[in-house]
């Protein structure tokens, strides 16, 4: 039982290094991060800039694995931080604007990190040119990013997650 568990512990670790690797590989060789550093004009902070990225990484992973210990919300409401009526008030308050500023950066991100990987693959170029698309691409563009705003904005209005359909 100890030797099935802790190979089963060694094929975890060793596909969590595999699959970061992959992940930090696309990272690199789409440019993302120096690109971002140009736009935000901090090239000569540009190892800060990959330090984070790395240091979010484990971060997401140590709480998606230990979940108990990201549990700042409970801590707040059983000791009562900010007195007994304005707790759950002020918690709520504070988790909402972290939920709407975490969802904005991370859309960023995403869809950063989406249309590098397009632009590396030339692909809106290639699309266009096979279906003879000159003119409104950036409709276009645009028109797909509504819609996800739309689907993503559906999905969470009416609790789809909760019950998939």
């Amino acid at each position: 039982m100890l030797l099935k568990q802790l190979l089963l512990g060694i094929i975890g670790v060793s596909s969590g290094l595999i699959v970061s690797a992959g992940v930090f590989t696309v990272l690199i060789s789409v440019g993302l991060i120096p690109r971002f550093a140009g736009k935000m004009h901090v090239a000569r902070k540009i190892f800060v800039l990959e330090e984070m990225v790395v240091f979010g990484t484990l971060a997401g992973g140590f709480f998606s694995i230990f979940s108990e210990w990201g549990m700042i919300g409970e801590y707040v409401r059983e000791h009562k931080v900010f007195g007994s009526g304005a707790t759950e008030g002020v918690w709520n308050l504070a988790a909402t604007v972290f939920l709407i500023v975490f969802g904005l950066f991370a859309g960023i991100f995403v869809g950063c990190l989406a249309l590098a990987i397009a632009e590396m693959l030339d692909t809106i170029p290639i699309f266009s040119r096979r279906i003879g698309f000159r003119h409104g691409l950036g409709i276009a563009i645009l028109a797909v990013a509504l819609g996800k705003l739309v689907g993503s904005l559906l999905y969470f209005t009416q609790q789809v997650f909760l019950y998939g359909g």
